[in-house]
Formats: structure tokens, sequence, C-alpha cells
């Protein structure tokens, strides 16, 4: 939908389990597709968790609005919250009834996108659902025995399945994931889209000058959790040749951190491991760009946002054989794979990069580079447009709805008044 002008702008309500200052690819994308939707002239509101404790209320300023229900911390994770849904149902129905959206984007089929997609679809508003996450990445989170997550898991995909399958189009970031989704979801015809991202922001621009590091430097970004393995990338850059230098920087934070820090200490290498926790925009891209290499040893990884970051910046990647992270990854041209939780495989596909001459590794960024065009944040934002729209995308009949979904309409008026802390909520709706 390159020229919306066509259309008329719609008012979008996002509904996103997970949104800044959290850390993680699904929120980054929340933010993303909020941000680029405003610039392309439609209303867009994000419902998600308020990040502390306290009564719902809608955040001020901002290029868009930012509605934060009455959320929960969870003991055993240092930012995900809950919300009960005796407490947010109210205040999403209210929201619902201010902002009147033409259409709803749900993020996740738990708590708040599971009441928002359903209240949508009672009222007939358009529905489109996209899944970012995995239930397994929710089992380092739960205090219980591996057989009753291994059940958690798969009633969630159940639920997923159910939910999801209510929604006029629904998405997920790789073919990968979508077939994932049909096997254990039970969900056909589900459409890959990339999270997307804005590689022009990562290049070195005109006349800028950075400076390379003195050593060989493996960069990895994201949250410190089980599920990442950073562990293994530890022990990896251990047991590369001495006479290398091999050094690692860590970007992130997350409840693994003190276990990592321990394990650098144990193996002697402290001076060739740096832990810099969270870092701004521009710090993040410096790392990208300086890195002589990018690694990611998750197993568990939809799309992984900072990998796609890291090619834009064109540089080598040295990504774990598992999930969506092979579809980044052709060997030998912008980088290699290794085989999931191998610290010595691992250690010998970054000996083969760093080992490169500085022309070879410049040619392997730059494959990196042209692989990652195709995630051009400016293609996802046009393929959402369209599914917000209603129109047809190869290989998805969207004129044949999996629910009863009405078009988008004009907005209609509030039916009733908000007392109290949810008039808060509501009351900048407007704005």
């Amino acid at each position: 939908m390159s020229d919306p002008a066509e259309f008329k702008p719609l008012t979008i309500l996002i509904a996103a389990e997970t949104y800044p200052p959290d850390v993680n690819g699904a929120a980054q994308f929340g933010y993303r597709l909020a941000r680029g939707m405003t610039a392309r002239g439609h209303r867009v509101h994000v419902l998600a968790p308020a990040a502390a404790n306290g009564a719902s209320f809608t955040e001020e300023g901002g290029d868009w609005a930012v509605h934060r229900l009455r959320s929960h911390n969870v003991p055993t994770h240092d930012y995900w919250r809950l919300c009960y849904p005796w407490e947010i149902r109210r205040d999403i129905d209210l929201l619902l009834d201010k902002v009147a959206p033409d259409v709803v984007h749900v993020q996740c089929h738990y708590m708040v996108g599971q009441y928002t997609l359903n209240e949508a679809v009672r009222r007939g508003i358009r529905v489109v659902a996209t899944n970012h996450f995995m239930p397994e990445n929710l089992n380092p989170f739960l205090p219980f025995p591996r057989w009753l997550k291994e059940i958690i898991a798969r009633n969630s995909w159940k639920d997923m399945g159910r939910l999801m399958g209510r929604a006029a189009a629904v998405t997920t970031p790789t073919p990968l994931a979508a077939q994932a989704m049909l096997e254990k979801a039970l969900l056909p015809g589900v459409l890959p889209v990339s999270n997307g991202v804005d590689s022009g922001s990562y290049e070195i621009e005109a006349g800028e000058v950075i400076e390379p590091h003195a050593d060989p430097t493996v960069l990895f970004v994201g949250r410190l959790a089980e599920e990442k393995h950073v562990d293994v990338l530890i022990d990896a850059v251990a047991r590369t040749p001495e006479h290398l230098r091999v050094h690692l920087e860590i970007v992130g934070g997350g409840e693994v951190k003190p276990a990592l820090q321990a394990q650098v200490a144990r193996l002697g290498i402290g001076d060739r491991v740096r832990f810099h926790g969270l870092v701004s925009d521009a710090e993040l891209r410096l790392h990208y760009i300086r890195a002589d290499l990018f690694c990611q040893p998750g197993t568990a990884e939809l799309q992984s946002l900072v990998t796609l970051e890291a090619m834009s910046a064109s540089t080598p990647v040295v990504l774990a054989d598992a999930m969506a992270l092979p579809h980044l990854v052709r060997a030998g041209e912008n980088g290699f794979l290794f085989t999931p939780g191998d610290p010595d495989d691992l250690a010998r596909r970054i000996t083969d990069v760093v080992q490169l001459s500085h022309e070879d590794r410049r040619r392997m960024g730059a494959a990196s580079r042209t692989l990652v065009s195709r995630h051009d944040i400016d293609a996802t934002l046009e393929t959402f447009e369209s599914l917000y729209y209603g129109a047809a995308q190869p290989g998805q009949r969207l004129g044949e709805p999996r629910g009863q979904h009405r078009a988008p309409r004009a907005p209609h008026t509030m039916k009733g008044r908000a007392p109290g802390a949810v008039a808060q909520l509501v009351r900048a709706a407007d704005s």
C-alpha cells in the first residue's frame, strides 16, 4: 500500500504484552510499528502493561498515545508484568469505547492480547494478530518441574490457536515460526511478515570515522536469559587460540548476568570480556559497527531483531543452527552456523571469521548488508497497512476472514463515562 492517500487514515490500537522500557524484540517491534504507522498518517494508540505498580493511566506527551494497564511484577523476571483479567477488563472496554479503533493489532495471546482480541471480535472490529512468542520461552521463569512445564506449553499452543484463529489475519516473523504455529497451534494460513529493520540507521555516514577495536571482537546483544545460551559463547571465546586474543562484548541485562560474570572469572578471561549492560541506541549502533563479528547463540529465536541490526551494520554473523536463525546465514558468504550448545564448534567458527583478512571480512559484512535488505521496515509497514485495510496478500485469502469482522469504519462516540482512574486512562485518547 505505497499510496495510502487513496484510503482514509485509520485509528489503530496496538495491544502489546511488552513495550518499552522493556528491552526485547517484541517490545521494540511494537514501538517501531507505532512510530511507522503514525508517520504514515494513522492515529495510533498502544495498550500495554504499566511498568510499575499503580492504577491504569495514559502517558503524557508523545507522538502517539500509550495507555498503561494496572499490572503486577513477576518474582522470577526482572520486567515482565502480569495483568489480572478482573482488573483490566473494564479499562479495556472503556478504552475501546473512547478510541473506537478501526483495527486492533494484538501482539500476543496472553493477558492483554487475549481480552482485547476477544472484545474486539465481539464488537465486530477487524483484528490482526501477530505472534512473537514461543510458549517454551516461559520455561526458565516457571518454578515447576519439567513435566508440568511441558503441559503448560502444550496448552499455551492450543490457546494460541483458539484465540488467534478468531482474527481476520495472523502473522509471525518467519516461515519457520508460521510452520510451528501450524503444527503446534493448528493455525493454517499464518502469514510470515518480518519484524523489519531500519537498515539505513546502522550504516557508516559520509565522513564518519569509527575506530576499530585493537583486538578481534565478538559482540552479543540481547537479554541475558537462559535460552540465549551466552554461557556457550563465553566458553567458546575461552577456547579460541590464545594468540588471537579474541575479545567479547556483551550488551544487555538479565537474570543470568551474575552467573555469566562468575563464569568469566572462573575461566580467567576477565581481561577479554566486557559487560556493558543496557546502552543507548547511539551506543548500540557503534557496538554493531565496531564488532568484527556478531554472535547469537540462542535456540528460541523466532527472528532475532538484533541479528538483523548487526547485519545492517555490515557485520559478519555466527549463529546457532536453531529455530529461525538459519534463514539469516549463507554459510561462508555472510557468516556461519554452529551446532547449538557446542562451544568447541562455536570456537572454530569464531576463529574462522577472525582469521580472515580484513578485505575478506569486509566482503562477508557486505553480504550481510545485502541479505538484510529484504527485511526493510518500510516493506513490513506496507504489509501490515494492507492487512489493516483488508487487502489480500500473496498466498493469503484475506477476503475470507477467520471470524466475523467488519471493514474499517468511521469512529463512534463513547458509550459512557469513565470514573476515577479509568477516566485518566481514556482522557488522552482525544489528544
